[in-house]
C-alpha cells in the first residue's frame, strides 16, 4: 500500500482569481514521470473556488471525469446542452469521449470545495455523455464501465468499519475525518494506492467520508 499525504499534493490553480488546486498526480507544469497514474486514475484534484470564481469553457477528450462536491454548489454547463447544479452528496460524471467543452463555476455566495477525479477509458472515441446522481446513498456503487472502474462512497461514524474492495487496484481518498487502514492513519486529503487488495478494512477514528475506486487490471 502506497500512502500519499495531503501535504505532498502539488499546488496549482490561480489564487488571485479565487482558484486553489491540490493535485495528487502529475499535472500540467507539475510533471512527474513516476506519478502519472494509478490503475485508471490519472487525476484526483482538490478544488477550492471562491464565490464568483471558476473555470471558463475548456475542452476535454478521452477522459471520464467524476466530481464530488464537499461544500458549496458547483455550476456545470457543457457543449452537449447540459446545465446543472451539483451539490454535496451528488455524483457527477462527464464522459468526454471524442471531445466536449464545459464550464465549471461557483455562482454561489459561499466558498465551493470539490474533488474531481479523471480516469482513462479503455477505448477512445465515441459520443460524450453526462450523468448526475443526486444524493447517492451510502455504500451505493457507481459504475464507470468505460474505465473498468467502480466508485464506492462511504460515510462512517467513529468505530465503524468498511471493507475495501478486493480488486487489482483500489484508490482510497479521504474527503473528511480520519480512518485507520492497514496500520496507517489517514486524514483529509490523504490517499492510499493499493495493488492486489485482499481482505482489508478501513476503520473510522472520527466521523469520516471516503471515496474508494475499485478498478480492474
Amino acid at each position: 500500500m502506497d500512502v500519499r499525504r495531503a501535504a505532498e499534493r502539488y499546488r496549482g490553480g490561480d489564487p488571485q482569481a479565487g482558484i486553489e488546486t491540490r493535485h495528487a498526480f502529475s499535472f500540467g507544469p507539475h510533471y512527474d514521470p513516476d506519478n502519472l497514474r494509478f490503475g485508471a486514475v490519472i487525476a484526483c484534484n482538490e478544488e477550492r473556488l471562491a464565490p464568483g470564481a471558476g473555470f471558463g469553457e475548456h475542452p476535454h477528450s478521452h477522459t471520464e471525469i467524476v466530481t464530488w462536491v464537499v461544500e458549496g454548489e458547483l455550476t456545470h454547463r457543457d457543449s452537449t446542452g447540459h446545465e446543472t447544479r451539483v451539490r454535496p452528496g451528488d455524483v457527477q460524471h462527464l464522459s468526454a469521449a471524442a471531445g466536449v467543452r464545459h464550464v465549471e463555476r461557483n455562482d454561489g455566495d459561499v466558498p465551493l470545495t470539490f474533488v474531481q477525479m479523471w480516469l482513462t477509458p479503455r477505448e477512445s472515441g465515441g459520443d460524450p455523455s453526462y450523468d448526475l446522481v443526486p444524493g447517492i446513498a451510502d455504500a451505493t456503487p457507481y459504475a464507470v464501465p468505460a474505465a473498468g472502474a467502480m466508485l464506492h462512497v462511504r460515510r462512517l461514524e467513529p468505530g465503524e468499519r468498511t471493507a475495501v474492495p478486493d480488486a487489482a487496484y483500489v484508490y482510497v481518498h479521504v474527503v473528511r475525518g480520519e480512518v485507520r487502514l492497514a496500520g496507517e492513519e489517514l486524514r483529509p486529503g490523504d490517499a492510499a494506492r493499493i495493488t492486489g487488495a485482499r481482505s482489508l478494512e478501513a476503520v473510522a477514528t472520527a466521523p469520516a467520508e471516503l471515496l474508494l475506486w475499485e478498478m480492474a487490471p
